[in-house]
């Protein structure tokens, strides 16, 4: 099925438009992941039905302006640049530089010359492995931090407003055990609020500024600690889908590997270039990893590969291994989570347990001082 499409009408809508217009356009759809997925869906439908890319990608524009009704729409306007860049020779992957992620595009690249529809599904499988992944590991982390701060309010709300009427009623007490612990809490809660509040978010920060860019061997040893195991296991299956879905489009490993490490952080450069090294001496991806020592993206996982980079559809059991691992370790993160939680909520419970103890024992020593 093929339509007609006027080869002019993309290079019609840019130019109907000002340069803020397209930079506000291409901000807003560099951020929507979600509405970006939503148009490669579309797109590999129309592509499966036999579709020219530039029909499609009309089709596409025409829908989303209500037939040119709504040209300022940030994803019809992101539609009409990969349209005039495709009239203007380039590649699609090309086309979508600076609307869509270098990853995303290098995915692309594998299906520009040869099967551009396979190339946009195995993007959409791996934009949903990873988003399965992240809603996890978001709730894992989440629920615990907003408990550990409010464990910190409550020592506040005590030390602040609870203990110092007490010490008022009885000036002369002499305050031992947990009572003598309140106040020294008490005491160093009104004087030091402001380090209290903010230690937990700047460690907070702290680990969300350096998770990508920390390395070395205590990086690797402390990756079995949560929230950095955590981060290991989501960098670690989107690499295994990326690196499964470029070599299913017939990329080299050698190749894929330096591919995807253009786009990496500084953690996962040290895991590929490790990597790298041992295969540039001629082993094969699980010998290579199994050498680096760093047990990533998993120590099983790499056990596993050593066995299946031997075979002869390596492909596609990199694919399934990938895509089981992906299911395995979405429950292995919601057991994580349920772990981290009941340790949360266990802390919480004795801070106030101590300090409800440490109240009921200054009364005591409050009504023994006053005998």
């Amino acid at each position: 099925m093929v339509e007609k499409t006027n080869n002019s009408s993309f290079n019609k809508a840019m130019k109907s438009l000002n340069s803020l217009e397209v930079s506000f356009a291409r901000l807003r759809v560099g951020m929507a992941n979600k509405a970006r997925l939503k148009v490669y869906k579309k797109l590999a439908s129309l592509l499966r039905n036999r579709f020219s890319l530039m029909n499609a990608l009309d089709i596409m524009y025409g829908s989303i302006t209500d037939n040119g009704k709504n040209p300022s729409e940030p994803m019809a306007i992101a539609i009409a640049s990969w349209g005039k860049s495709l009239q203007n020779g380039y590649a699609f992957s090309d086309a979508l530089k600076g609307w869509a992620p270098s990853r995303e595009r290098l995915m692309l690249s594998v299906g520009d010359m040869s099967d551009l529809e396979s190339a946009l599904l195995n993007l959409i499988k791996v934009a949903e492995g990873t988003e399965k992944m992240l809603k996890p590991i978001i709730g894992a982390i989440a629920y615990p931090s907003f408990l550990l701060l409010m464990s910190v309010l409550v020592i506040y709300a005590i030390g602040a407003y609870m203990v110092p009427p007490m010490e008022e009623a009885a000036p002369n007490a002499r305050w031992s055990g947990t009572a003598r612990d309140l106040v020294d809490v008490s005491h160093w809660i009104q004087k030091n609020w402001l380090l209290a509040f903010s230690f937990f978010p700047a460690l907070f920060i702290t680990i969300y500024a350096t998770i990508g860019i920390w390395t070395g061997p205590t990086r690797a040893a402390i990756d079995n600690c949560p929230p950095w195991s955590l981060y290991k296991m989501f960098m670690g299956i989107t690499w295994l889908l990326s690196l499964s879905a470029l070599i299913r489009g017939g990329v080299p490993i050698s190749v894929a590997l330096a591919s995807l490490r253009k786009d990496s952080n500084r953690y996962l450069k040290e895991r590929i270039d490790r990597a790298m090294d041992f295969i540039k001496n001629g082993d094969n991806l699980g010998q290579a990893l199994s050498k680096s020592k760093l047990d990533f993206p998993d120590k099983e996982i790499v056990a596993d590969l050593r066995i299946y980079a031997e075979l002869d559809n390596f492909e596609e059991a990199l694919d399934k291994l990938a895509n089981d691992w992906l299911d395995e370790s979405a429950e292995a993160v919601e057991t994580k989570a349920s772990v981290l939680n009941m340790v949360a909520m266990f802390a919480i419970s004795g801070i106030i347990a101590w300090a409800v103890f440490g109240v009921f024992e200054m009364q005591d020593q409050i009504t023994s001082a006053m005998g």
